[in-house]
């Protein structure tokens, strides 16, 4: 790729032409989104019944996610097949079929096409030719896989099983977030000035969590000085980061004045509203926070019990749009389902940590832009993508991204 140069340092350098150049978006489309990855569609718990759909988006191809009358979710991309017209347009609802508004061409919500107006024509003349046939005629269909009422999909043939894609670590993670049935508590989304990629690493690096959200230090939410740790997933795409809120000692670091958090006072005499971190032990092992991503643009995350899931998607080289789904279990009480929406407020884009990884995003595109012959430094805790036991001081699942990355990419 002529505008794309990979420093021979490899994945601890990033050159700032991948977050703004166009070819290298198209490139993304094809080589990424349509290649053998899984893509996160959305939630069974949004289409309970038959008929009910949600829309979504892989990189650029629009899909209808829909519950069929045998209880099979479908993944059909949001196209007819006559003139490319979308078939759905509001973000969720309910039909028994598909009906084109340009031609009334009409499609079951397994994809394959029912029928075409005017099909036989009028007064026996005219009509569909003779060559027609609707069985070739229906929707482009997505590979699907579901797990614990998660709902991944593919374009490519060649996409491993979603175990293999994965790997055992994070399966067992998802099993233990969403292993009971769940209830969303609300949806919401976030326009980001900045490149879909500069989310994704952000949200795969532990370094920044305790300083950038100062938020996180002061009120010992998240610290680095915390027990936790760093598993990767298979081939290192993708990872899990984890802390255990009570084990922290780290109240000397947090008090340096060369981190912001030692700078803060706003929060020095607690919240007013001390509910707002009260917290519980949803799974008994202590672990007060996990995110978990899933290449390319995933998140599972459980901070405290601020369960929810979100996706980046891309909106050009520029831009991008984070969308979250919040939810709880259907066994919570009131006094849970309260704290989780607390919880989802403080850390959602209208609280203190969603709005500065947003923001800080922007920031970083803004100031790459004179020098896109440059790169980024990437090498907290080394060089390659190998977790360090016990330690989140790391930027290996940033590299890791990269990694898979580069390879899908050809760079």
């Amino acid at each position: 790729m002529q505008d794309v140069r990979w420093p021979e340092e490899g994945v601890r350098r990033i050159p700032f032409a991948v977050y703004s150049t166009p070819e290298v978006y198209e490139r993304e489309q094809r080589a990424i989104f349509k290649g053998p990855i899984w893509h996160f569609l959305g939630l069974e718990a949004q289409i309970p019944d038959t008929g009910c759909y949600v829309l979504a988006q892989v990189g650029d191809t629009p899909v209808i996610v829909v519950r069929e009358a045998s209880g099979k979710v479908n993944a059909l991309v949001n196209r007819c097949s006559h003139k490319g017209t979308p078939l759905a347009y509001t973000p969720s609802g309910k039909v028994s079929r598909f009906l084109c508004i340009y031609h009334n061409w009409c499609f079951g919500l397994n994809g394959q096409m029912i029928s075409a107006a005017f099909e036989r024509g009028v007064a026996g003349k005219g009509g569909m030719a003779a060559t027609f046939k609707k069985e070739e005629n229906g929707l482009a269909r997505l590979r699907v896989h579901t797990i614990n009422g998660l709902i991944f999909g593919t374009l490519n043939d060649e996409t491993p099983s979603f175990e293999d894609y994965v790997g055992a670590d994070l399966i067992a993670n998802i099993k233990r977030v969403c292993g009971k049935p769940i209830r969303i508590l609300g949806q919401y989304s976030q326009k980001l000035p900045s490149n879909w990629k500069l989310y994704i690493e952000n949200v795969k690096d532990p370094y920044h969590a305790s300083i950038l959200h100062a938020f996180n230090g002061v009120m010992k939410q998240d610290r680095l000085t915390m027990e936790g740790g760093i598993v990767m997933g298979a081939r290192g795409w993708s990872h899990i980061s984890y802390s255990k809120m009570s084990t922290d000692q780290g109240d000397a670091v947090y008090k340096s004045k060369e981190l912001r958090s030692g700078e803060l006072t706003a929060y020095g005499q607690g919240l007013r509203d001390t509910s707002m971190t009260d917290t519980w032990d949803d799974f008994g092992d202590g672990v007060s926070m996990t995110i978990q991503t899933i290449f390319p643009n995933f998140v599972l995350q459980q901070l405290r019990n601020c369960l929810a899931v979100r996706t980046i998607v891309p909106k050009g080289t520029h831009e991008s749009e984070l969308r979250w789904i919040a939810f709880g279990y259907q066994d919570d009480d009131q006094r849970k389902l309260n704290g989780r929406l607390k919880q989802s407020n403080m850390m959602g884009p209208a609280g203190l940590i969603a709005m500065e990884d947003g923001m800080i995003g922007g920031l970083v595109q803004r100031g790459i832009a004179g020098d896109l012959d440059k790169a980024a430094v990437v090498e907290m805790g080394g060089h390659g993508i190998e977790p360090i036991p016990g330690s989140r001081a790391s930027e290996g699942s940033v590299r890791g991204f990269w990694t898979g990355y580069r390879a899908l990419m050809g760079l």
